[in-house]
């Protein structure tokens, strides 16, 4: 299974054909701009190339009434100055004779990407596509969209898939109030939307885009607005939403598939947004969400102006669907103080809807009209000469990012495993590479002395390899891998192992050890690693480098101690190595061991090793195998709250390690 890239050239066809300051930045050549650089990138070869069909009337009229689409079908015999008076009735809205065709391809070309992810021809894909969609109303066009794109596939989703669950996130700049509109009292559908709203001055100036419009009736809690109220948010923003508003909310809802609504007017340099994400921060996004549904993930790409900009996330995302690791993300992982606000305020207005929210003790509303509160402030003002500003800080990332992806290319091996076991790499999933190399004997034992645990013969070869794979890790030849150790040398190689890291290159080393393990001896308070322990007997810091937390019981529990605590602090330290050390009778099962290591894929930019006991089950090297891969873990089950002493763990630890690791915050300072 792998990952679609929907298209068709047609979808060019449509373009200006008078002046409109407006609406001369919806151009065709985001399309061909997006596809030239997956080419050159080589990421359109590796995708399953499906020619975008069009949606037929019937399919259209799942969302648009019949008026609409007959109104629309009338555009294609009409001349210039007919389509420039009939566009004058929509808000910022442009019609050309190919539009009736361009828009039902756009709309074909995500069922068609829908039905590929379902019917398992593929495991997730982009439908790139114009017009974009998410504006666009039952009878009204909207914000350069025709048809509801995404609104169309989930509806298609479940009516002929029979789906019952259905996530829609957009991360598009502006408000996709069509997609609002359409499911706003529907419980079957979670619709999350982070906007530009800057307290309803920005377009499309809607109360209904504010965090207190949570849906209606039976969709009650199933509509997230995450509003924000200041320009220059960037990946710290983007990635603190994730962790703390959408993903506790959608493991809760447990969709059964992921459709994004794809803009990149979110990205850095883009003339709508005015944000600061950089591309790369797109591709971490994308693998947060290749967690949930079984991995089905299906984007649609939506806005995006700046050209260079767009056609970068659009590549950063198809690489993390394709299961590339992530590039690291650049710059301080601080939230600003006014998306802190936007956090505190959707949350509490969520928490009276999901258990998930309640039992983090999501804070009291703030009013509307309650000013930002001093934290870290927004970095661009709105303003033309912020903007050039903004405009020359895009050039410059988008600079950085390819320096990046040529001195940093993604490893020839992806995964693989050192095991101790005979036969045991037969149970590997295909792709993952079984190593069977080793340090030198003499190197290995001046490594193991003076351990006395790893003086016998198979604790010291398990320990070889284990190296060995490391260094091929730390040199760029492997992105990640899973090693076996005996039972009883756990604890060495992992003093070993981490002592060994941080003196062939490592410079910022994450340790996440699952079980009773105490903390290696090499590992210091001096900033340059970072222990946590899962599975102590109490909650505890005894430093910002050392943090302990009881291992969760339920899977509600396991949830908020993963996404509240474990990947902030992994996102705030930003490691370029992660170790997780699954000690003898760690506790998790199976799938929670696949999910801890799935999401620690994105810190690190992919540079995991995760240690097992020799005696673990074949399925969990399997499982483990898999999510390092890029494949999706399996599920948790029905979701449960955490129990209060969980809960309580969880706050005891937050207040004392936030004024160091930022990304623990989930409210403004007082």
């Amino acid at each position: 299974m792998g990952t679609a890239l929907v298209y068709h050239e047609d979808m060019t066809a449509a373009r200006l054909l008078w002046d409109d300051p407006e609406c001369k930045i919806e151009c065709p050549e985001r399309l061909t701009t997006a596809l030239e650089r997956l080419q050159q990138q080589g990421l359109e070869q590796r995708c399953l190339r499906l020619a975008a069909r069009e949606a037929s009337e019937a399919e259209l009229g799942l969302v648009h009434s019949p008026e609409y689409v007959a109104l629309l079908r009338g555009t294609q015999a009409l001349g210039t100055r007919e389509l420039q008076a009939l566009s004058k009735q929509y808000d910022a809205v442009y019609l050309h004779p190919s539009t009736f065709h361009c828009a039902r391809l756009a709309a074909g070309a995500a069922l068609q990407l829908v039905d590929a992810v379902l019917t398992g021809a593929v495991r997730n894909g982009l439908a790139l596509v114009r017009p974009p969609g998410h504006h666009s109303q039952r009878a009204t066009a909207n914000g350069f969209c025709v048809f509801n794109n995404v609104a169309i596939a989930a509806k298609h989703a479940q009516q002929q898939h029979g789906l019952r669950r259905v996530l829609i996130v957009d991360w598009d700049v502006h408000h996709g109030q069509g997609i609002q509109y359409i499911f706003e009292d529907d419980p079957s559908v979670l619709y999350f939307s982070w906007h530009r709203y800057e307290h309803g001055h920005f377009w499309p100036h809607l109360r209904e885009s504010d965090a207190d419009a949570v849906g209606r009736g039976r969709g009650l809690g199933f509509t997230v607005n995450l509003p924000w109220n200041q320009v220059g948010m960037g990946n710290a923003d983007y990635v603190a939403a994730f962790l703390h508003v959408l993903l506790p909310l959608a493991f809760e809802f447990d969709p059964e598939l992921v459709l994004v609504s794809a803009g990149f007017d979110s990205a850095i340099g883009d003339p709508e947004g005015h944000m600061l994400a950089t591309p790369e921060c797109f591709a971490h996004l994308t693998q947060l969400l290749q967690v949930l549904a079984g991995g089905r993930v299906c984007a649609v790409l939506e806005g995006g102006y700046h050209l260079e900009s767009l056609s970068q996330s659009v590549c950063m995302t198809v690489r993390a669907l394709l299961g590339d690791p992530a590039l690291p993300l650049s710059g301080p992982m601080e939230p600003h103080g006014s998306a802190l606000e936007s956090l505190q305020r959707v949350r509490a207005a969520q928490a009276p809807h999901w258990v998930s929210l309640q039992q983090q003790g999501a804070a009291p509303v703030l009013s509307p009209g309650t000013p930002c509160p001093e934290g870290r402030p927004s970095l661009l003002p709105p303003g033309e000469p912020e903007f050039k500003a903004a405009v020359t800080q895009a050039a410059d990332a988008l600079s950085v990012l390819l320096e990046q992806l040529h001195l940093h290319p993604t490893p020839p091996v992806r995964v693989a495993a050192a095991l101790t076991v005979p036969d045991a790499g037969r149970a590997l999933p295909p792709g993952v590479l079984c190593e069977e190399g080793s340090l030198p004997r003499e190197e290995a034992q001046a490594w193991a002395r003076p351990r006395e645990a790893l003086a016998q013969e198979e604790a010291l070869a398990a320990l070889g390899k284990v190296l060995y794979l490391l260094d091929r890790i730390l040199d760029g030849q492997v992105s990640s891998g899973m090693a076996a150790t005996p039972a009883p040398a756990a604890a060495a190689t992992l003093d070993v192992a981490v002592r060994y890291g941080l003196s062939h290159g490592a410079q910022r080393l994450l340790c996440v050890a699952v079980g009773q393990l105490d903390r290696p001896p090499a590992l210091t308070d001096d900033g340059r690693n970072l222990w946590l322990n899962i599975g102590g007997k109490e909650a505890s810091a005894p430093s910002m480098f050392h943090v302990s937390v009881p291992l969760p019981v339920t899977t509600g529990g396991f949830l908020s101690c993963a996404l509240a605590l474990v990947l902030p602090l992994a996102y705030s330290f930003q490691p370029d190595l992660v170790l997780v050390a699954l000690g003898l009778a760690h506790g998790l099962r199976d799938p929670q061991a696949a999910l801890l290591a799935a999401l620690l894929r994105g810190p690190a930019g992919g540079r995991v090793l995760a240690l097992v006991d020799e005696e673990s089950t074949p399925q969990l090297a399997t499982v483990l195998a898999s999510v390092l891969n890029g494949e999706a873990p399996p599920s948790l089950g029905p979701f449960s709250m955490a129990t209060p002493e969980d809960t309580q763990a969880l706050m005891y630890l937050r207040p004392r390690l936030e004024p160091r690791w930022k990304m623990l915050q989930v409210a403004a300072p007082p």
